[in-house]
């Protein structure tokens, strides 16, 4: 068979399969019932707002750039690439500080070059930052931010908004699960029969 009429033949066979209504019709259900990434983040949006009108949570980022922040960390992204996500890789720091408040630690946050609950002791004891950062050798700024990761920790007051948070990430799981295995449905329907016409031209 000419190499045009098989391109022409499995062109056509793709296009039929993929308008039957066993495959198109779960489709449109899926899209129409769960939710996209823009209708998940704007969600999250709400909920930001809510947590920065009740005071809780100072920052320079807005509703909308903390949901982005949050289904970037969702999706593996690092603070850099979050920052770049955002527009602005400056944003870096600001966007560590806003993702330790939302409680959305990485291990690296808490590898200290130094015992823990020692530093917390020192911070108890009533020394300056400057004393404790030079007791530690670690410069104020990072003390600092330690000192954040563990405060944060331990700070329930964002819990509620959090785990309201939580649930519309696992609802965009289910949905990118739920959409990726109708569509490899569809796909794998497409491959046998493709395969099949190979077979018939042996």
């Amino acid at each position: 068979m000419p190499e045009d009429t098989r391109k022409k033949q499995l062109l056509e066979l793709f296009t039929t399969i993929t308008s039957k209504t066993k495959i198109v019709e779960p489709m449109k259900k899926i899209h129409g019932t769960l939710r996209d990434r823009e209708a998940i983040e704007r969600e999250i949006a709400l909920i930001m707002r809510e947590i920065l009108d009740q005071g809780h949570f100072k920052t320079k980022l807005s509703p909308r750039q903390l949901a982005k922040l949050v289904a970037a960390y969702y999706d593996g992204k690092n603070d850099t690439e979050i920052a770049r996500a955002l527009g602005d890789e400056k944003l870096s720091k600001t966007v560590a500080r806003a993702r330790v408040r939302l409680k959305l630690f990485r291990d690296l946050d808490f590898k200290m070059p130094f015992d823990r609950y020692g530093m917390e002791a020192l911070l108890e004891s009533g020394k300056t930052m400057k004393e404790v950062s030079e007791e530690l050798d670690v410069s104020p700024s990072t003390l600092r931010e330690y000192r954040h990761v563990i405060e944060q920790e331990a700070d329930t007051t964002l819990d509620p908004y959090l785990e309201r948070i939580r649930d519309v990430m696992e609802d965009r799981d289910l949905s990118e699960q739920m959409t990726r295995g109708v569509a490899n449905d569809g796909l794998s329907e497409a491959i046998d029969i493709a395969e099949a016409i190979d077979m018939s031209e042996l």
